[in-house]
């Protein structure tokens, strides 16, 4: 059975990983608070990330929520 799209980890990890550099490149807020190496180890993570959550997942996504069906 497909679950809604916005119960995906997988969306919401890149969902924030994408706001944060929105929000750095915009802003220059987080650099000071960030330590020197982390947008090479973002990069390294990210996809990390990315492929254990896809590993982990065996459900499809769909746009509307599903009908719960006994």
């Amino acid at each position: 059975m497909a679950k809604h799209w916005a119960a995906s980890r997988m969306l919401w990890v890149n969902a924030v990983a994408a706001a944060l550099v929105a929000l750095e490149a915009n802003t220059g807020l987080l650099q000071p608070l960030l330590p020197f190496n982390f947008y090479t180890t973002l990069s390294v993570a990210l996809p990390v990330i990315n492929a254990l959550l896809r590993v982990v997942t065996h459900q499809a996504l769909c746009r509307h929520q599903p009908l719960n069906r006994p």
